[in-house]
Order: C-alpha cells, then structure tokens, then sequence
C-alpha cells in the first residue's frame, strides 16, 4: 500500500473524536474449520467535517482498510450524506491461532488469548517504505510501560534528510512517539517492538520505521493482557480465502504492499500460492466473481459460490444462485448490513 496525502492534517480532525474512541473488536473464535468472523454494515458521513480518520478511529478500523471498502473517498473531508462501508467483517488469516498474529497486507493484529474461545482484532500501523516491517516468528522478551526511545542511526539520517534533528533520546511520557507501553520483539537484535503511539494518526497506514503501531487505548488493553513470552508470528497475506463448513467460499483480497514509490497497489501483481490457485480453479468456485475481487481488492471477504449447505445436498454454484439473476451489488457481496447514522 502507498499514501500520498500528509498525516499531519489528520491529526486535528481525528482530535476531535477523542471522547469517541473506543477499543479493538472482539469476536467469538470460530470452529477450526471456520475462519469467517464479524459482519460488515454502514455509516452515514455527518455534516461535522470530520475527515475519514475520525470515522475510522470510532469504528476501530484503520484508515486505509476505510479507504479499500470505499475506493473515491475523499480521506480530508468524506462528503456528507454519503454512505460508508465499515469493514468489520474478516477472515482469520491462514496461521496458528495462537498469540498474536500480524498480517501486514491489511494492516491488522489478531490476538487470540490462551484458553479464552475469542480473537481480538487490532488496526496497526507498519514499516514504511525504506523501512518495511519484516515476516517472523519470534516471541515477547520485554514488556516496557513508560519505554524512552533512541532514535537508531538509519532513523537519524531519514529524519535529517526532512529537515528534523533528532534528539539523542526522547523521555517517557505523553510526547514519546512509542506511547506508554511497548512489547519488545526477541526478533534479531531485539530492535522491533509493538507499541504505542503519541499521535492520533497514522494507526492502519505504513507510517513507523518498522515496528507496530497502535492506538493508545488499544496498546494499553494488549500490553496488559498479554504475558511475556507470548508467540508473535508476522506474515504478509494481501489474499485470504476460506471454505466455510456451509460450503460457502470465500476470498478476501487486499492491496498488496508496495516496495518502492513507482508501485502501484492497485495494479501490483498479487502472489499466488498453489492451494489458492486451486481454490479458484475449483469447479466450485465462480472464476469472474473471483476475478473481479483480484482486481477489485475491497480488503473484505466476497461470496463467490454459495456452496454446499453442511446437510449435504447438491452444491449450488454461483450460476444457479438466486441473486445472480441479478449483478449483486457491492455492498450484497461483501455482506453489509444496514446504514446507521453517523453521529457528531
């Protein structure tokens, strides 16, 4: 993913939600062979000229995964009236349920607590370009409340190429831009850490220098739920996609991230796995519906069959599915619910 518009502008208008925030979202964890969670719906945009990051931020969604589900949006001022998709439906990625996960393709961390039948779902901030934040699998060595931070020297240089002197280290407290809390990362040197941040911007955008970023009521909730020690596996999977016990199929594809500043996510070639490839080659699966999401990349989950129900019947494929007699819209494929005024 690129962004070309500055974060500082949003800053002012995201202040203006403060009272609003609220934290991640919680969902019920679904049965091994299930990993569809959560429902889509809508919001109206206010006549208050909030821009799109405050509406985000109320939601708990990131601001480009707004910006995915409504491609034309207007990030400075959505236009009032309009309605907006809230992306709050998802598939769990392809991993371990176990600890937390990060996809950086859509800019989420998945929490799942140890012996608890849930998932929590973070918006993050990542690495940006010229400082992408790396795959793994590693663990929490140090949990840090009131961290200070050193600026490393590759940050220096980045910051002075700006215009901005770095001071050799910034104290802890409410202009730290780790926040209050920060787990560190046993990943290499031990110089990548989840944390927190003193702004209130830049959370589901590649903003950081590497490490991951969240909000600050989000950073406080994770930090005191999660033990030292616990498994963090990071991957990138701009596609997800599912077979769910219904015999509906499921593909969820994201903007890719971008590696240098000609990419264009939109148009980026997308990476393939096997099994994927032969999800959509699967006689069970609707190729133009599937092709229209690779393209689309709304960075929700698209129906594209409605499967075989669990009874066991004759599986209905997507061309004698009722509400293809129909183009369905794309609110009807992504599943969304119904509008609800945004409020002030």
């Amino acid at each position: 993913m690129k962004v070309s518009f500055p974060f500082a502008l949003l800053l002012t208008g995201a202040a203006l939600l403060a009272p609003l925030l609220v934290s991640a979202t919680e969902y019920p964890l679904p049965a091994e062979n299930s990993r569809l969670i959560g429902e889509n719906s809508t919001t109206i945009v206010p006549a208050d000229n909030r821009p799109l990051e405050a509406i985000a931020a109320r939601y708990k969604i990131g601001l480009l995964n707004m910006l995915e589900a409504n491609p034309g949006t207007d990030p400075w001022l959505p236009k009032a009236g309009n309605e907006l998709i809230i992306p709050q439906q998802m598939l769990l990625p392809d991993t371990k349920r176990e600890g937390i996960v990060v996809n950086l393709a859509e800019l989420r961390l998945y929490y799942y607590p140890k012996g608890e039948n849930k998932v929590i779902v973070y918006p993050v901030g990542i690495g940006q370009l010229g400082a992408m934040t790396p795959s793994m699998v590693t663990s929490i060595s140090q949990k840090i409340p009131n961290p200070t931070w050193t600026p490393t020297e590759n940050i220096r240089k980045r910051y002075a190429k700006e215009g901005v002197t770095l001071p050799p280290m910034v104290p802890a407290g409410p202009d730290n831009p780790m926040g209050l809390f920060a787990m560190r990362l046993a990943y290499g040197s031990g110089h990548y850490l989840i944390h927190g941040t003193n702004a209130d911007f830049g959370i589901g955008m590649r903003v950081s220098s590497g490490c991951i970023r969240l909000r600050p009521d989000d950073i406080e909730a994770l930090f005191s739920s999660v033990p030292k020690g616990t498994r963090v596996q990071i991957i990138n999977q701009p596609v997800k996609y599912a077979v769910e016990p219904d015999g509906k199929r499921y593909i969820e594809v994201h903007q890719p991230l971008s590696r240098n500043e000609k990419d264009d996510p939109q148009t980026m070639p997308l990476p393939l796995t096997g099994a994927l490839k032969r999800f959509i080659k699967s006689k069970e699966s609707d190729s133009a519906l599937i092709e229209a999401a690779l393209k689309r990349r709304s960075g929700m989950p698209i129906l594209v069959n409605l499967g075989e129900a669990v009874s066991g019947g004759e599986t209905q494929t997507a061309e004698k599915a009722p509400q293809r007699d129909a183009a369905p819209s794309e609110k009807q494929k992504a599943g969304v619910t119904q509008a609800k005024p945004e409020k002030a």
